[in-house]
């Protein structure tokens, strides 16, 4: 698992708990808060009642009347009241009034009169001078039908002479603290969300550094063009810079090996023959035979400085890490060039060069450029039979620009498609079956990389070699070129 993945994840765990917890505790409280502020209201008013209550005694007997038409005409009044989101429209507020003993004296919804409400904690607890509240279902079975009571005491002279006891169902308070738990669990879930979404970007921003780092490690693993990423001056910038270092330090170390090797088997062959030309050139022989091992010293030493020079080429393109001059450059006037320079190499071949050059303008170097055209097109000669056609063509293809050279000859056998562009690999020649320096490839493929382009190599559906070499098109301001 990515470092990006494991980040995320440790987030959102951490997040959802967080939130999650954050929103239980905050929920398991509001019922609670709720019923604490509905009873205390309920303190509140019934000593208001029962202090008027106080007033209306004849004979040391509690006179309810003025209570029950008080209740009464509220009861039977219309409600129609928006509390911030809750519109209410009923009256829901309950009373009774006992007399000392705990008899029932009134009852605002009838039917308790004359009832012994003496054992109620509401009732028996404010006839002891205490605080006197309840909770009580209308129907046992059914938890929504509780009813919180809370009671006052009803004094008289400095005695105690009965008790009022207001009461309100808990249901409307459901209602209230359903609602606010509702909107409580949804803008925790935005909230949630909304942080996870921030800290997700935050680790996106974190690593990706370290993603454009490792994509730079597995493109210098794997041999392909990598450039050191832009990271600031921040410590994954010096940790790229420290990579970079490393990567040209061991680089440079297998560069001299790696070319050290190559150079040592490339003219392993043709000193070798020079050597044995020499030693039978040293005994009596005919001036024929003479020249004829005179003019094998000679093949082969031309064979050896070619090996030198492109293999210079080769190391200087390598180790070149941009291009020096870059200029706007049309690929159709470089291939006709070249096609023109090859004229009398094809007439001897009499082989047939087909042009379709259409503009095709790219920033470069046109010398370099030129020369990979002439590489690609010289291997089609010398690939191709006698009395054969070679197709050259240039233009604008997916928005890039192409150069595309078909010949006619037998096309990369299956053993040889990753090692074509490998130094010093050539294939023999169908009609000689001499083999070149096998450094014409991968000159194209280097030139191709400076100029942030590609080389393709493909077999023709019947017979033939297609060579694509795809580059990008010229920008309005060729000096931004960077390879």
């Amino acid at each position: 698992m990515s470092i990006r993945r494991r980040l995320a994840l440790a987030y959102l765990l951490i997040t959802a708990g967080g939130f999650l917890y954050l929103v239980r505790w905050v929920v398991a409280d509001i019922r609670p808060y709720y019923l604490t502020s509905i009873e205390e209201s309920l303190v509140d008013t019934s000593r208001v009642l029962a202090s008027l209550l106080a007033g209306n005694v004849r004979e040391d007997r509690i006179d309810a009347g003025g209570l029950h038409e008080l209740l009464a005409r509220a009861y039977q009044t219309r409600v129609s009241a928006r509390i911030y989101e809750k519109v209410k429209t009923e009256l829901d507020l309950r009373a009774y009034v006992t007399d000392s003993r705990g008899i029932v004296l009134f009852d605002s919804h009838g039917g308790k009169e004359g009832a012994d409400f003496s054992r109620w904690n509401d009732v028996y607890l404010t006839l002891r001078g205490k605080y006197g509240a309840r909770t009580t279902r209308d129907d046992p079975a059914d938890p929504a039908s509780a009813v919180i009571w809370v009671a006052s005491p009803i004094v008289h002279q400095g005695k105690t002479i009965g008790v009022l006891s207001l009461g309100r169902p808990i249901r409307s308070i459901d209602r209230i603290a359903s609602t606010t738990i509702e909107r409580i669990v949804i803008g925790g879930t935005v909230a949630a969300f909304v942080v996870i979404l921030l800290l997700y970007l935050l680790t996106v921003w974190f690593t990706r550094p370290i993603g454009q780092l490792m994509d730079y490690a597995r493109r210098v693993r794997d041999g392909r063009p990598a450039s050191l990423p832009v990271l600031g001056d921040t410590d994954l910038g010096r940790l790229g810079t420290a990579f970079e270092e490393m990567r040209q330090a061991l680089e440079g170390r297998k560069y001299v090996e790696h070319y050290v090797e190559t150079l040592t088997h490339a003219l392993k062959s043709p000193l070798s023959a020079i050597r044995g030309a020499a030693e039978l050139m040293r005994e009596e022989m005919p001036a024929a035979r003479r020249e004829k091992f005179l003019g094998n010293v000679l093949l082969e030493s031309d064979r050896m400085q070619k090996v030198i020079d492109q293999l210079l080429r080769l190391s200087v393109l390598e180790n070149q890490g941009r291009l020096g001059t870059v200029a706007a450059v049309d690929l159709a006037s470089l291939a006709r060039e070249v096609s023109e320079s090859s004229a009398s190499h094809l007439e001897r071949r009499s082989i047939s060069l087909r042009l379709a050059l259409e503009e095709a303008r790219v920033d470069g170097d046109a010398f370099l450029l030129k020369q990979a055209i002439a590489n690609l097109l010289q291997n089609a000669i010398e690939f191709s039979g006698t009395g054969t056609a070679i197709e050259l063509r240039t233009g604008v293809e997916g928005g890039q620009a192409l150069v595309e050279i078909a010949d006619e000859g037998p096309g990369i056998p299956a053993y040889a498609r990753e090692k074509v562009f490998e130094k010093f690999y050539s294939l023999p020649r169908p009609e000689t079956g001499a083999k070149s320096s096998g450094l014409g490839l991968p000159i194209v493929r280097q030139v191709a990389r400076l100029h942030r382009g590609e080389i393709e190599l493909e077999n023709r559906p019947k017979r033939g070699l297609k060579a694509r070499l795809r580059l990008p098109i010229a920008s309005p301001d060729p000096g931004k070129l960077v390879s």
